[in-house]
């Protein structure tokens, strides 16, 4: 069961990004002055007109952690099932968890595309390696 150790850094990994979302949002809204009730009575509107970009990339990227990584949740709970979580299971676990954190730093503070659209297509790679072993175990 040692496959769930990256599962729950993770899902611990997407609430830091969570909270620093909303220690550098919620100062932005108030420094301009955004009353949240009137932008969601407002057709249209986004936060990302109205706010810093920087503020919201680490919005953007705490939803990014509830897309792809989903995939792997599921995976590793099903190698954990399949008694089939160690060895290379193990390791690619923690390779995707590390990637994704990376990922994680690199679009909350700098942003930069290219570097990120790697990092992204690797974590893939090492996400399509963990369902191709958990193929392997279920059938």
């Amino acid at each position: 069961m040692t496959i769930l150790q990256p599962v729950v850094v993770l899902a611990a990994w997407t609430m830091v990004m969570w909270a620093w979302m909303y220690a550098t949002r919620v100062p932005a809204m108030q420094k301009a002055r955004i009353n949240p009730q009137t932008l969601a009575d407002t057709p249209g509107a986004s936060l990302d007109t109205l706010l810093p970009v920087q503020v919201q990339w680490k919005a953007k990227n705490y939803n990014h952690l509830h897309e792809a990584p989903t995939v792997f949740y599921a995976v590793a709970l099903a190698l954990a099932l399949l008694e089939a979580g160690q060895g290379l299971a193990l390791l690619l676990a923690w390779v995707y968890v590390g990637i994704r954190i990376v990922h994680s730093l690199l679009q909350a503070t700098v942003n930069q595309i290219v570097p990120r659209f790697l990092l992204f297509n690797l974590s893939q790679v090492v996400l399509l390696a963990l369902i191709v072993l958990a193929a392997l175990a279920a059938f």
